[in-house]
C-alpha cells in the first residue's frame, strides 16, 4: 500500500518508538505512585519526554509539558480552562472541530466568538486582526497549517501582535509538530497543542499542551496526581494541575523516542523533504484536465495537497485509488467545515494526499498516474 494519508495520523515510524514502546510495556511501573525502581524508571522517562519536547519547541519550561491523549483533549482543556463568560476570542476560518466545538459551546456559555476568514484559497489576511479586536477579546486561538489545504499561518506575526495587545494565544500544531521548526518563546505563544502520532511519529495516544510560565489554565479533570493527596482540590502546580490519573508512559516512551529520531534527522531536513515530496505531487497534477486544486502554493506550506476531479465526489475518488490503486488518502469534510465553506466544496467534500518522511519519489509518481487515470474517466 502506498500510504498517503499521513495527515491524519503517521503509518510508518522508526524502529525505535515500537521499540521504546515495547520496553516500557515490560518494564514500566506507575509514575509518581511509589519509589520502586519500576515507578522511577516511568517518572524518568516521562521528565525527560517533557524535556525533549521542550527543547523541541523552542520552550524554556519543561515542568509545563502536560501530556493529554491528544491535540483534542489539548485543545479542549486550553479553551474551557482560560475562557469565561464576558470574553471574547478571535479564530479563524482554517479550523479543525477540535477548536470549532469547544469554542462554539463556550459560545453558549457567553464568550464572543470573531472568524479571521479565509478568501477563495483558504489564505487567512491577518490585517483584518485590528477589525476584529475588542476591550474584551482574552485571546487569539488559530492552527498553524490547515489539515485540508496545508496553507500556512504566520505564528510569529500573529504572536508578535496578540503579545502587543496583551492577549493570550493559544496555537494547533496537530499538523507541524515534528516537521516545521517551532520557537513557543519567539513566537510568543500562550499555549502551544499537539499530538504525537502525527508528524512527531510518536504512538497514537499522545499529546499534549506546553502551557508558558504567565498562563493559568483551569483544570478540567481532577483526580490522582501522586503528589498533594490531602488537598481537596486539584494541585496548583505544573504538570500536575493539568494531569489528573496515570498518564499513558508506554506511548510517551515511544513518543519520547520518536523525538530523538526526529533530533538525529534533523527537523529542517524533515521538513524538506515532505515539502518536495509535496510539490512533486502538485506539479504532477496540477495540469491534469478536470483536476481542481485547493489551497495557496506560492510560499511555504504543509505537506499536503486537496483536490477534486470533476464529475467524482470525492469519497469515490478515495474509494477508487484504494481500490484499483492500493493508495490511501483521506476524502470528504476532514473535520474542518468552515474552510470547506470557503472553499465552495461543502456539498463535495475533497481528497486529501498528504505526505511524510517515509514516503518515497517513487510513491509520489504512482500517486500522479493514478490521479491521471482517474481524471481520463
Amino acid at each position: 500500500m502506498i500510504y498517503l494519508d499521513n495527515a491524519a495520523t503517521a503509518l510508518r515510524r522508526p524502529p525505535c518508538v515500537c521499540q521504546a514502546v515495547t520496553a516500557a510495556m515490560e518494564t514500566f511501573g506507575n509514575s509518581g505512585r511509589g519509589a520502586n525502581a519500576a515507578s522511577l524508571l516511568a517518572a524518568r522517562t516521562i521528565y525527560e519526554a517533557r524535556e525533549k519536547l521542550a527543547g523541541l519547541f523552542g520552550f524554556s519550561r519543561p515542568e509545563r509539558v502536560c501530556f493529554t491523549a491528544n491535540a483534542t483533549e489539548a485543545l479542549n482543556i486550553a479553551i474551557r480552562g482560560l475562557l469565561h463568560p464576558g470574553d471574547h476570542v478571535i479564530t479563524t476560518d482554517l479550523e479543525h472541530n477540535s477548536v470549532l466545538r469547544p469554542v462554539y459551546d463556550m459560545e453558549k456559555q457567553g464568550v464572543a466568538v470573531s472568524f479571521l476568514r479565509a478568501d477563495a484559497k483558504g489564505c487567512i489576511h491577518t490585517e483584518q486582526l485590528p477589525e476584529l479586536l475588542r476591550k474584551n477579546t482574552k485571546c487569539i486561538i488559530c492552527t498553524h497549517a490547515s489539515n485540508l489545504t496545508g496553507n500556512l499561518l504566520d505564528i510569529d506575526e500573529i504572536g508578535a501582535w496578540a503579545r502587543a495587545h496583551g492577549l493570550l494565544f493559544i496555537v494547533d500544531a496537530s499538523q507541524t509538530a515534528g516537521c516545521f521548526p517551532i520557537h513557543m518563546d519567539k513566537a510568543q505563544i500562550s499555549v502551544l497543542c499537539f499530538t504525537g502520532h502525527k508528524g512527531l511519529m510518536g504512538p497514537q495516544g499522545t499529546g499534549g499542551l506546553c502551557v508558558a510560565g504567565d498562563v493559568d489554565i483551569k483544570p478540567q479533570k481532577s483526580g490522582g496526581t501522586g503528589v498533594w493527596s490531602y488537598l481537596h482540590e486539584q494541585p496548583e502546580e505544573y504538570p500536575a494541575r493539568l494531569e489528573a490519573g496515570t498518564l499513558n508512559s508506554h506511548g510517551i516512551a515511544g513518543l519520547s523516542a520518536a523525538v530523538d529520531y526526529i533530533s538525529s534527522v534533523g527537523i529542517q531536513a524533515i521538513h524538506e523533504k515532505e515539502y518536495q515530496l509535496m510539490r512533486r505531487f502538485y506539479e504532477g497534477v496540477r495540469e491534469i484536465f478536470g483536476v481542481h486544486i485547493y489551497g495557496d502554493f506560492s510560499g511555504d506550506r504543509a505537506p499536503v495537497v486537496a483536490l477534486n476531479i470533476e464529475g467524482l465526489d470525492s469519497g469515490e475518488v478515495e474509494d477508487i485509488l484504494s481500490q484499483d490503486f492500493d493508495i490511501a488518502v483521506r476524502s470528504g469534510a476532514h473535520c474542518a467545515p468552515r474552510i470547506h465553506e470557503a472553499l465552495g466544496t461543502k456539498t463535495t467534500g475533497a481528497v486529501r494526499f498528504s505526505f511524510g518522511w517515509f514516503n518515497t519519489q517513487e510513491e509520489i509518481d504512482q500517486a500522479v498516474a493514478a490521479v491521471r487515470s482517474i481524471a481520463r474517466m
